[in-house]
């Protein structure tokens, strides 16, 4: 294992301490409870919203707390999820007496603890929460790690247009209402080229021959929908983008925000390849695309590969996209 680290312990609290010297303008970081704040949580009269999940999947979450987006970012171990009293306290701290919004990947432990720490938060300071569940992968129904479709890619694009809205003051029941629209018309799907090693394992996740690739992975390696020979990128784009637009189904005349993913390990011009690739296939579709992001937004430590990410959308999803943001992992406008 070839790594930046000292010790495969104090990794997570480690990049938790570096991202605080490297943002204080931006963030604070609880150190004792990993979690991530923005600086100037709560805003009074603004809903607070909180994400979180394991650690390795950088940016996602904590380069995601800022203005405009996340209030809160609780941080678990590599992989693993945060435990709900990180999330209350979370909670709480980001309430300003307008409620507080969680956004969950579909991940059992995830689902689980966030729902523990809406119940604890509720009781214990009368904190209102709703939450959205994110599920937007299509490769599998049901994975290592979930009841259900994974959340994946679509939960960056639901955190930047989501924190736009309730940056906006609007109430939480709208701004939860959002979440859950933006969820129920995007999907996504993703690949992978190697595998990634786990600093507490020391070694790759899976094995993956070099003329190899694995087709519908998740964001921990789980296994997809299919082992295939290595493809060009033509052909790997089609493996991707046809499964996504036959799921909703996306139909020509429809206008999206395409999100082409680094899974951490593939070069920003590999990635732009992708793009090109599935620009051309939208294009064919009569789909268009009326935003696109690419680049490492939702990542599996130094994972080769990829995801694609469509989400259907109106003038009012572009008007939030488009909406200032200004955190470490996506800054325009501000």
């Amino acid at each position: 294992m070839k790594k930046l680290i000292n010790d495969p312990a104090d990794v997570v609290s480690e990049a938790l301490r570096g991202m605080a010297a490297a943002h204080p303008d931006r963030l604070r970081v609880d150190l004792e409870n990993r979690i991530v704040y923005r600086k100037d949580a709560p805003r009074p009269g603004k809903v607070g919203l909180i994400s979180g999940g394991g650690s390795g999947h950088e940016p996602m979450h904590g380069g995601f707390v800022g203005v405009g987006m996340l209030d809160a970012a609780c941080a678990g171990e590599v992989f693993t999820s945060p435990v709900p009293d990180q999330m209350m306290a979370a909670t709480k701290a980001v309430d300003s007496g307008a409620g507080v919004l969680h956004i969950v990947k579909n991940y059992t432990g995830d689902v689980m603890n966030f729902e523990m720490a809406a119940e604890l938060a509720a009781a214990d300071a009368g904190t209102e929460v709703l939450s959205v569940v994110t599920n937007d992968d299509v490769a599998v129904q049901d994975s290592l790690y979930t009841a259900g479709r994974r959340g994946v890619g679509v939960t960056v694009l639901l955190e930047k247009i989501v924190g736009a809205a309730a940056e906006e003051g609007r109430p939480l029941q709208e701004v939860a209402d959002l979440a859950k629209r933006v969820n129920d018309n995007g999907r996504s799907m993703g690949m992978a080229l190697t595998s990634c090693t786990v600093p507490a394992a020391g070694k790759p996740t899976f094995d993956l021959a070099e003329n190899e690739m694995e087709v519908g992975i998740g964001i921990h390696g789980e296994p997809g929908r299919q082992r295939l020979p290595l493809a060009p990128a033509r052909e790997i784009a089609e493996l991707l983008v046809d499964p996504v637009v036959s799921d909703l189904p996306y139909q020509q005349g429809d206008s999206v925000i395409a999100f082409v993913n680094g899974m951490g390990g593939t070069p920003l011009i590999e990635l732009y390849v992708m793009y090109n690739e599935v620009a051309q296939l939208l294009d064919r579709a009569g789909i268009t695309v009326a935003r696109s992001l690419v680049g490492n937004y939702i990542t599996s430590l130094e994972m080769a590969g990829c995801s694609v990410t469509l989400l259907k959308a109106d003038d009012e999803l572009v008007r939030l996209w488009d909406a200032p943001v200004n955190t470490p992992g996506l800054r325009w406008g501000a």
